[in-house]
């Protein structure tokens, strides 16, 4: 129940002297400014290193060929080959649990030399041949027209998608797009699509400066064959690409006759055991932020608890007129467990309060200046909230109990004997 009494002679003890009531309630302040600032920037790291991982689907992997290391059915040690069109076919046949097979070839870069032109413009862009599940695999928004169809595989059709920057770099203002030509190594190729990265915070350089073509397109005009550069391969969402890594890259070293203990042969780069260690990382972080929180926070409440006990000690003939005026045991207890909760609570308040004024603060500098590489929208949950919450009542318990225990077990006549 509420008794207003009680509330005002809180108050008044807790203003009776200004300076010990700040300098108490500042170490449970800082301790909770530093816990929720802690989590806040590992929160900021995990989310701008998942941003880069979420460009691809993180339950994917590229595998490519590599010198083998080992003869194998009169084949050489040392032997260079390639991947070929026929193993996306043997990996679909032969592992279900793979949900997109890409075959990947590239031409030219977009820092290496001049290789697509556009009526006098001309520049250096990296042309990858794919096919259209791709967009799945590496998500894009198509700004204008269509990404790659199978209908173009199919009929191999001189048909591109292309960046936004090759667009800034091919194309005057409010030039048609859409239906218009570029030259990819003096061949000509009719654009159908516009593409650019799905991130808000802008494209990123590479990217935007790529352009799709058919794989068998590819293929053809340039001579590749059939042979591949490179997978990229994704697994269903129930599966990890992890697990059944070791028979793709079994399948694979049958296709190409590699020796099975070749381990050097084929070249893979698992994205999801690399996103796994990384969340790793960030839960260790995580944890290390709650423990260098509570270790501040505790260093506060035992100073509550210090000052709790002095105010007791110099309370104690107050102590003794209310238990001699019949005031409970229970009554003197939840006095000074009150007083000790109002002030942590409070001094915990503000600490979020400020912590919520930082991250604010950060969140608006990252948006004015753009993008910065590994670090993005630093926050806390509200779940991080409630446990601080929390963590600030149990605080207030503790920090009060000895002291309200102390007082309630001097009996009235002692009590009244100090001066």
């Amino acid at each position: 129940m509420f008794n207003r009494d009680r509330w005002i002679e809180i108050l008044e003890a807790l203003n009776a002297n200004r300076f010990r009531t700040f300098l108490t309630a500042f170490g449970v302040f800082w301790g909770i400014l530093i816990l929720v600032l802690l989590l806040a920037l590992t929160n900021g790291l995990r989310n701008g290193v998942g941003k880069d991982f979420g460009d691809f689907a993180t339950n994917s992997m590229f595998v490519w060929t590599q010198g083998t290391s080992k003869p194998y059915k009169g084949l050489p040690k040392g032997r260079y080959f390639n991947f070929k069109t026929d193993d996306a076919i043997a990996l679909k046949q032969r592992i279900p649990e793979l949900k997109y097979i890409s075959p990947q070839n590239q031409l030219g870069g977009y820092q290496g030399a001049n290789n697509v032109t556009r009526k006098e413009k001309t520049g250096a862009f990296t042309v990858n041949a794919n096919y259209p599940e791709f967009i799945n695999q590496q998500p894009m928004d198509i700004t204008m027209g269509r990404f790659i169809s199978y209908s173009d595989i199919k009929e191999k059709r001189k048909a591109v998608v292309i960046g936004i920057d090759v667009v800034k770099a091919l194309y005057d203002k409010d030039e048609e797009i859409i239906g218009s030509y570029v030259k990819i190594n003096g061949v000509n190729f009719m654009v159908m699509g516009v593409f650019k990265d799905p991130n808000n915070d802008g494209d990123k350089e590479e990217s935007a400066n790529t352009i799709y073509v058919p794989f068998t397109t590819f293929s053809q005009v340039f001579n590749y064959a059939d042979n591949v550069s490179w997978f990229a391969l994704t697994a269903h969402d129930n599966v990890s690409i992890t697990e059944i890594k070791p028979r793709i890259l079994e399948v694979l070293r049958e296709q190409r006759s590699v020796h099975p203990e070749d381990v050097r042969a084929i070249g893979n780069f698992d994205r999801a055991e690399a996103f796994g260690r990384i969340t790793g990382l960030f839960d260790i972080l995580s944890f290390v932020g709650y423990f260098v929180g509570a270790l501040v926070l505790m260093s506060g409440v035992i100073g509550i608890s210090n000052i709790m006990l002095i105010v007791v000690k110099e309370r104690t003939k107050e102590i003794g007129v209310r238990r001699a005026l019949g005031a409970s045991p229970w009554s003197v207890r939840s006095q000074i467990l009150q007083e000790s909760l109002v002030l942590t609570i409070l001094s915990g308040m503000v600490g979020i309060a400020v912590a919520a004024g930082f991250i604010w603060l950060m969140n608006y500098i990252l948006g004015q200046v753009g993008p910065v590489d590994n670090f993005s929208n630093p926050s806390v949950n509200i779940t991080v909230i409630i446990i601080a919450l929390v963590i600030l009542v149990i605080s207030g318990i503790l920090a009060g109990l000895i002291p309200a225990t102390r007082a309630t077990q001097m009996k009235p006549v002692d009590a009244l004997r100090i001066e």
